[in-house]
């Protein structure tokens, strides 16, 4: 059993794709319903067993709270994959603080909130399990035009490399994973906050989202 957040576009709808195909049950969450429901009914129709909620990472309470629905349905979970993200195109400078704190809420937040209460159910299941984080090479390498998602997903790969550290040292048997796409083609760049006044486009070379999402499921 896979959750994914972020389920229905890009990386996260590869993944839910790829994942029922091989035969996982999937656990999917994002913020809008209809297209939840949506992906969940195509799943069924396919022979997979899919349900999913409604819920922003952002929101703890909402995300504790999805994680008990999977546990009612499917007994819990053996993989969680955080996925959900957002972006900012512009300089840092022209960028509101409170947009600046909202791409934080989501990309860096509903990592934490996702990976901790992931740990918590997973400690005690027997065979324990995984917890794949979606991160970017830009955790790495920053670039102007998307410097406050560099800086998120930089605080991303710190907050992931540390915790696993913390679960080496406690024996926990989960494995963790931060993967780092580059130039992915999905809708992220359409969805994302404009400031430049001009249409963006991935700088080559661009890889599929079902490369990333055979990553994930090797993970």
């Amino acid at each position: 059993t896979i959750v994914i957040t972020g389920a229905t576009s890009g990386i996260g709808l590869a993944t839910a794709r790829r994942a029922a195909e091989r035969g996982a049950r999937l656990f999917l969450i994002a913020r809008g319903e209809k297209d939840l429901r949506a992906l969940c009914e195509e799943l069924q129709s396919r022979g997979a067993r899919a349900a999913y909620a409604v819920c922003d990472v952002a929101d703890a309470d909402g995300l504790r709270a999805a994680a008990d629905r999977c546990e009612r349905l499917f007994g819990g979970f053996d993989t969680w994959v955080n996925n959900a993200g957002v972006s900012i195109y512009g300089p840092i400078r022209d960028t509101k603080p409170e947009d600046h704190r909202r791409l934080f809420e989501t990309n860096y937040w509903g990592v934490v909130n996702g990976t901790l209460l992931a740990a918590e159910r997973l400690r005690d299941r027997p065979g324990g399990g995984a917890i794949i984080t979606v991160g970017s090479v830009l955790g790495d390498a920053p670039i102007p035009i998307q410097g406050v998602y560099s800086a998120s997903k930089h605080a991303v790969r710190g907050f992931i490399n540390a915790f696993r550290m913390e679960l080496i040292r406690e024996g926990a048997p989960i494995s963790m994973t931060l993967v780092k796409p580059a130039a992915i083609d999905t809708p992220y760049k359409d969805h994302a906050l404009n400031l430049t006044g001009a249409p963006m486009r991935n700088p080559g070379p661009v890889y599929a989202a079902h490369v990333v999402a055979d990553v994930i499921l090797h993970c």
